[in-house]
């Protein structure tokens, strides 16, 4: 897998948390994967500028 491939699923699958999360209130993964999950993501964006989205769930804050 591509690091833009893993940057795309890591963003899908992030999106997909806190839809389950904020709008669902069913949250399917611990706040700590998640965490584990938002941080694996900032580090690839933060050593990948090229790919950088004004959407990813890095950029956003809570339910946004």
């Amino acid at each position: 897998m591509s690091i833009k491939e893993k940057i795309k699923e890591l963003r899908d699958e992030l999106r997909l948390h806190n839809y389950n999360y904020y709008v669902l209130d069913n949250p399917t993964i611990s706040d700590y994967e998640f965490d584990v999950k938002l941080k694996e993501l900032q580090e690839l964006e933060d050593q990948n500028p090229q790919f950088y989205d004004s959407n990813s769930p890095t950029q956003r804050v809570g339910g946004e």
